[in-house]
């Protein structure tokens, strides 16, 4: 099943999407007690999946602990929400118990050399996928992959260099997405062979965005901004560490918004990255953000409310801004470079050229022609259109302006 076209999203956000087996599946899951994540079931599971026994540190445990409690009590989960974050957990629990085992045969994976990084850590719906894509595009650059994020070493009797059971089953994951949600493609082209956001490797460690992204889990929230996240990113450049030693390329490119609120845990971990800000007006990407996640809660809750969302989202994207702010005030002017929504729309060779001088990366004829097909693979609206407005959330346009004219100030954002 490929995703279906649609003509335009829903703004109904309260009403998420059914296909009729769903709503019966979740009516069922309805009578009697909900049942609950269990943090210790899920463990043993990984152990007997696996046959190994061993995570190593187990510091994982503290936010995991936290992440679950916030999903049980808060999230509100349907039968099948409920049965997908599990298999994600467990997911994420096999791969920390696998990757121990590998890096206890291979410990010589951790001192693999990564090269020249480039760093996308722009906000959310600025043009940070487009970017990403057309970067990746590049004969020598590497990212990584819808498929391997969701499955970062080869599988059980995968044949080396031949990982076509990931894809596979990545490929799966994109038409279980295309069946429940298939005007989600709209908001983001979640195709299994694509470059996506490596926060798929930082969930690993329970200590990502993506859990308030797509569920209501304010106490986690809240927890995971006053840590330290350090060891999640250094977790991070040892995944990235065991991607690169299965299939290398020269140079990386990296993107995720979660980047920005710990950039200088992130500038800590990768000393020569080159970092990238993409810019929009806000007033079009907050609320292009806010239905992505009520879209995206649509897929595990029937309990989409979207004014919490834009409350959420809204004050999250200021913190974001001004922490990004404050950590490139004190660090070398020389590794950020600035990309216009505008000027990408426009002109997305030039974006490319500019990013590529900063970073020292050549742009050659071979680069340029790979660009350009995936310039044309990626065309805008290929999915349906996606429609939103700022009020859906709660959210005026004055209170927008208001709470990013410094941000807008700085970079010289114009109106769409």
């Amino acid at each position: 099943m490929t995703p279906k076209q649609v003509t335009e999203t829903s703004t109904d956000y309260t009403r998420p999407y059914r296909p009729l087996p769903i709503k019966l599946l979740n009516a069922a899951g309805r009578i009697g007690r909900p049942g609950r994540l269990d943090v210790d079931s899920m463990v043993a599971k990984a152990k007997r999946r696996t046959g190994l026994s061993s995570f190593g540190d187990e510091w994982f445990m503290a936010p995991l602990s936290v992440l679950v409690r916030s999903i049980n009590e808060e999230a509100d989960l349907t039968l099948l929400g409920r049965m997908i974050q599990r298999r994600r957990i467990e997911g994420a629990l096999v791969t920390r118990l696998r990757v121990e085992e590998l890096l206890r045969r291979r410990p010589e994976i951790r001192q693999t050399e990564l090269g020249p990084i480039v760093l996308i850590a722009g906000l959310q719906r600025t043009g940070t996928t487009t970017l990403h894509r057309l970067i990746a595009s590049h004969p020598e650059m590497r990212a990584v992959e819808a498929w391997e994020g969701l499955n970062p070493l080869p599988l059980p009797r995968e044949e080396p260099g031949d990982p076509h059971t990931r894809i596979r089953r990545a490929l799966i994951a994109e038409k279980a997405i295309a069946y429940l949600a298939p005007a989600f493609f709209a908001v983001h082209p979640a195709e299994h062979d694509a470059p996506e956001e490596d926060v798929l490797l930082l969930d690993v460690a329970f200590m990502s965005q993506s859990a308030e992204a797509t569920m209501h889990v304010p106490a986690y929230a809240r927890w995971l901004e006053g840590q330290d996240h350090t060891r999640a990113y250094e977790e991070f450049r040892t995944l990235l560490q065991v991607l690169h030693w299965q299939r290398p390329r020269r140079h990386w490119v990296l993107k995720t918004p979660h980047h920005m609120e710990y950039l200088d845990v992130a500038l800590e971990v990768f000393p020569t990255a080159t970092v990238v800000r993409t810019h929009r007006d806000p007033l079009k990407s907050i609320p292009s953000f806010c239905s992505m996640v009520a879209h995206g809660r649509g897929l595990f809750s029937d309990r989409v409310d979207p004014k919490e969302i834009g409350a959420h989202w809204f004050a999250k994207t200021c913190r974001l801004v001004e922490r990004t702010a404050r950590v490139r005030e004190a660090a070398d002017p020389g590794r950020f470079v600035d990309v216009s929504y505008v000027d990408l729309v426009d002109d997305p060779m030039a974006v490319l050229g500019k990013v590529y001088e900063r970073a020292g990366i050549p742009f050659g004829p071979d680069a340029r022609k790979a660009a350009e097909r995936t310039a044309r693979r990626n065309v805008q609206h290929r999915y349906g259109r996606h429609v939103y407005e700022p009020e859906s959330f709660g959210l005026s346009r004055e209170v927008i302006e208001h709470g990013t004219a410094a941000y807008r100030k700085r970079h010289g954002i114009p109106r769409e």
